[in-house]
């Protein structure tokens, strides 16, 4: 029985990006897998254990294993499933796995070189005890090669998947209002970009619903501040972390996805807009325009004035065009977590 260790600890966060990755993959890695091959363990702590299978194999992730790692003798392989990982094997005969899945810090810490520098450093470290490298968009593996050195190591680009469930019956959020919204969702930072999107309620009857977790307050300020000096504030609904059942009412009642992000590695909000084949409005940088594809529409900048024009002129195509919402969710089955378990299955075979 080989056993694999998959990377469960960055669901100590939910309502982020990094929750849904793990618990959904490492869920359909599991469904998967052979039982009489291979035995998944989930590296994750007890409290957001509870959200995974029961009868689940677990190894429980403590804070001091970034100084005293746990015993890995019995394991063949360990799949890290985050680049900045505190808690990644150094010892032993292991394989290992990396996935990296952006690097935002490279916007995020401009102005501090030595951070930017400090943190290259660890994932290169990462990279090279690794045997295989995922990464989760042709995007973020340019990025890897441009400012990492992959040493010639075998790098597979795996994307993501859609993270709705659709046996959760939907409930609208309660502070959400009645009437057509734009819809939007993501940690409220600034690489989200949300404080240009008040703009595009200028000359319409839209509100703005924007969920997500306040990670920064002078942030959500700014969002509010652009929308006083439109005219729009009270259109505009920032409703902080939401359920999934809350997620998908939006996702289902909204009149479009709109997401401006500058740093994303792959954006999972915008496949589980494009599985209710909701038109879709990205910004046109990282990683975006290779997950919208043909079937979305693009802020090339983040002007106004264009940003309107972009949003009227695509709402219009989308709803003239009868076979429009069927291409979108369409593209959204290509991104499907059976089909990327099995390739992360594909992964680990190689290296048992």
């Amino acid at each position: 029985m080989k056993k694999i260790v998959f990377d469960c600890e960055r669901m100590k966060y939910p309502h982020t990006g990094l929750f849904h990755y793990c618990l959904n993959l490492a869920k359909a890695i599991g469904l998967q897998l052979d039982p009489g091959r291979e035995k998944l363990i989930h590296y994750v702590g007890k409290k957001a254990s509870g959200k995974l299978d029961a009868d689940s194999y677990f190894m429980w992730q403590k804070g001091y294993h970034k100084f005293w790692f746990p015993d890995t003798s019995d394991i063949v392989l360990w799949h890290a499933t985050y680049q900045n990982t505190s808690y990644f094997p150094d010892k032993g005969n292991l394989r290992k796995v990396l996935t990296i899945h952006d690097l935002n810090f490279l916007i995020e810490k401009q102005g501090r070189p030595d951070k930017i520098k400090s943190l290259l450093k660890s994932i290169q470290k990462k990279i090279d005890r690794s045997d295989e490298i995922i990464c989760i968009s042709q995007f973020t593996l340019s990025e890897v090669e441009k400012h990492l050195d992959i040493r010639s190591k075998s790098v597979n680009v795996i994307y993501n998947g859609c993270s709705i469930n659709d046996n959760i019956p939907p409930v609208k959020p309660s502070s959400v209002s009645e009437g057509e919204f734009l819809f939007t969702i993501g940690t409220v930072t600034d690489k989200k970009n949300f404080h240009v999107l008040p703009a595009l309620l200028v000359g319409n009857s839209f509100s703005l619903v924007i969920a997500g977790i306040h990670s920064n307050p002078g942030y959500v300020e700014k969002i509010i501040s652009s929308a006083r000096s439109l005219g729009v504030e009270n259109r505009v609904n920032i409703i902080g972390p939401v359920s999934d059942a809350e997620k998908n009412w939006c996702f289902a009642n909204c009149s479009a996805f709109v997401f401006p992000s500058l740093a994303e590695g792959f954006g999972l909000p915008v496949v589980e807009a494009m599985h209710y084949g909701k038109p879709i409005f990205l910004s046109d940088k990282t990683s975006l325009p290779e997950i919208g594809g043909d079937e979305a529409y693009y802020f090339s900048d983040f002007d106004p004035e264009q940003m309107r024009k972009v949003l009227e002129e695509g709402m219009k195509d989308y709803h003239m065009n009868h076979t429009k919402k069927d291409l979108i969710r369409e593209r959204s089955v290509k991104f499907d977590w059976k089909t990327i378990a099995d390739q992360h299955i594909q992964l680990y075979r190689k290296l048992l």
